[in-house]
């Protein structure tokens, strides 16, 4: 496994070269008049431009939100990087000329083999009505060895320190993978009576008790001991990067292990997309294009980061067991008494299974029944809850309910 990083590099290099010639053929399209519209230069620049196009990237893209309407206004969108830390920025989407103070809101984005950018829709759909900030993970091969290791608990202390940052009255909004740090970061600073504790809490679709409802991503994590993940699945960032030296679980095997679950639906989107490029119909192509563009930006995940979470949230559930601990200190959601408790779940999520997230609740004892809200949403995925129709005209205003009365 040391090698294989090396590998897929040199895989990616070898291929450069033709994808750069297809990139400049592609350029040269407009230049061909009427004949670059002919059935068969069609289909050809559509090969060209779905083979191009084909390639994992390493940088986080845009988040792309230069405005956006608030009140009657529309308004301008700065990013600003309120902490920069070694493997994550504290990111604010400040707007201008807001007259009214809004509720502020960190959103915990998932360290799942994709950036941060997972969630643009989002912060594009809270933006109007909420202070949005974001956790913006770093790639773990950009990160030098002489910033340390980063494990499930350093997770953890990002989310404590990215609050304290915020202060007081501040609310939390995590999405799948992070809702157990998220969780854990919560009754810590409860316990702690500390003044920054958010104000609400909202888990979308993560994996509080896996128990509760396996999936075929929890029956993977526990088919083999955690030794077989180290073995088979860690390897070590090439010379070439920053991070050289380091051992991370790659992206790119993250993202080969997504595709696989859903092998025919990917190729039936290339299909598509071809199909769409031969006949011209440009704009249609480009929602596939985006979407892919996004998927395919993968980030690294330090070893111990991803062997950790494996064993301490898929095999052996330690927050729905109480037997959860940061840095030898046990978790005690009994702890959260003032922080309102929002979970969200999709029917037809089949990465966090309906059970999963809503087993947060029976954990706060500590909460007052007033105090906790549940919501399924019919007809949605594991994306569904967080982007697209659903997430923005039925789930959304059930968290934006939650964080309005708490404010």
């Amino acid at each position: 496994m040391m090698m294989l990083y090396t590998g897929y590099q040199a895989l990616e290099d070898m291929l450069a070269p033709a994808r750069f010639g297809a990139r400049l053929a592609l350029t040269m399209r407009d230049g061909m008049g009427a004949v670059g519209d002919w059935p068969m230069p069609r289909r050809m620049f559509a090969l060209m431009d779905i083979f191009q196009g084909a390639r994992l990237t390493h940088k986080r893209p845009a988040y792309g939100i230069d405005q956006v309407r608030s009140g009657n206004a529309v308004v301008a969108v700065r990013e600003e990087v309120l902490l920069d830390l070694p493997f994550g920025n504290l990111l604010h989407f400040a707007k201008d000329d807001v007259d009214t103070e809004q509720p502020r809101v960190l959103l915990v984005a998932p360290m799942s083999g994709h950036f941060a950018t997972l969630l643009r829709a989002t912060v594009r759909t809270m933006l109007p009505d909420h202070d949005v900030y974001i956790t913006d993970w770093k790639n773990a091969r950009d990160v030098p060895l002489s910033a340390g290791p980063f494990g499930f608990d350093d997770y953890i202390d990002y989310v404590i320190t990215f609050l304290q940052e915020m202060g007081p009255g501040a609310h939390l909004f995590s999405v799948c993978q992070p809702c157990v740090p998220a969780f854990a970061a919560v009754a810590l600073m409860a316990e702690d009576g500390d003044a920054a504790t958010p104000r609400s809490m909202t888990l979308m679709g993560g994996p509080i008790d896996p128990r509760a409802a396996p999936t075929v991503v929890n029956e993977l994590s526990n088919e083999k001991p955690i030794e077989w993940f180290d073995r088979h699945l860690i390897t070590t960032v090439p010379m070439r990067y920053a991070g050289a030296g380091r051992r991370v679980y790659p992206g790119f095997l993250q993202l080969s292990a997504f595709m696989s679950m859903n092998l025919e639906r990917h190729g039936a989107q290339h299909r598509e997309l071809y199909q769409l490029l031969a006949d011209g119909k440009e704009a249609e192509a480009e929602k596939i294009k985006t979407f892919y563009q996004e998927y395919f930006a993968v980030l690294d995940m330090t070893a111990e980061f991803y062997l950790e979470t494996v064993d301490r949230v898929f095999q052996r559930a330690l927050l729905a067991k109480g037997e959860l601990k940061h840095r030898d200190r046990p978790v005690n959601p009994g702890a959260i008494r003032t922080t309102a408790l929002l979970t969200v779940e999709g029917e037809k999520d089949d990465v966090c299974a309906v059970g999963q997230t809503a087993a947060a609740h029976a954990l706060c004892t500590g909460l007052r029944p007033h105090l906790k809200r549940h919501h399924l949403q019919i007809g949605a995925g594991h994306y569904g809850v967080f982007s697209g129709r659903k997430w923005e005209k039925e789930v959304f205003p059930q968290v934006r309910n939650m964080i309005l009365a708490m404010n």
